[in-house]
């Protein structure tokens, strides 16, 4: 990010910016860039996987920025209703324009997420599209019971948290003990719930050399959760599934 610009009619004072992270609240000055990774402002863990400087938030232009100052991670940026997102990418950077935005990444087997909460003016996401049924539209993609299960599997411990910070993703064959499947369903259903989203243009899926089926499982939490495809109400799901006779699960 460029250098930070003091307040001017052209760049005006800073609505109030503050990040929370683990139960923690942090208030960002607008005279200074806040980082966030293995070092900086907020320490996020000693993880191996995550850059020592991962992302940074700074105000200029008249409005507050989050940049991925990192190589190798991205991360995914929501509003409050998990209806407007956006795949920060390295090198890009975004203008923080919600009340309320949610950030989450992940850095090896483990997803990290944090919120930030500001009080200026913001764009309205509170108009939601109702079909004929009145009910709301929020998804243009539609799981089947099996493959919500899958995703629920790999999200439980991230939908299990009562407040942002982190959460381990799960192995194919922990995910699919948890299910009580084969690692062959397991892993057919994750093809196909990933193709599934792929095909709606959801980035970082889709394998192919040097992707690894972890970040692939760890990309599918993150766009899962954000987006509200699935959320804790979801857990049920698999309590139910320890309760039910073993089964084979419905292709797809």
């Amino acid at each position: 990010m460029s250098p930070i610009q003091e307040p001017s009619p052209a760049n005006p004072a800073a609505s109030a910016l503050a990040l929370e992270f683990c139960g923690e609240r942090h208030q960002l000055d607008p005279g200074a860039e806040f980082t966030i990774g293995r070092e900086g402002d907020l320490v996020i863990d000693e993880n191996p996987y995550l850059h020592r400087r991962f992302l940074a938030i700074g105000y200029e232009f008249g409005m507050w920025w989050i940049a991925n100052v990192g190589s190798l991670l991205s991360a995914t940026v929501t509003d409050g209703t998990g209806q407007v997102q956006a795949w920060l990418a390295p090198g890009a950077r975004l203008p923080i324009v919600f009340e309320t935005m949610h950030v989450m990444f992940s850095a090896g087997s483990t997803t990290y997420d944090f919120t930030l909460h500001s009080d200026g003016d913001h764009f309205n996401t509170s108009a939601i599209t109702l079909n004929s049924a009145g009910s709301t539209t929020m998804m243009p993609v539609t799981l089947t019971t099996s493959q919500r299960m899958l995703v629920v599997a790999l999200a439980e411990h991230v939908l299990r948290q009562g407040v942002p910070g982190r959460g381990e993703i799960p192995s194919s064959a922990d995910a699919a003990a948890r299910l009580g499947w084969s690692l062959t369903t397991f892993n057919r259903k994750l093809d196909n719930v990933c193709e599934k989203l792929d095909k709606i243009g959801v980035h970082g899926l889709r394998g192919g050399r040097g992707r690894l089926a972890t970040n692939r499982r760890a990309r599918l939490v993150e766009y899962a959760v954000a987006s509200r495809l699935v959320g804790p109400d979801d857990l049920e799901l698999l309590d139910a599934s320890e309760t039910a006779p073993p089964a084979s699960p419905a292709l797809g």
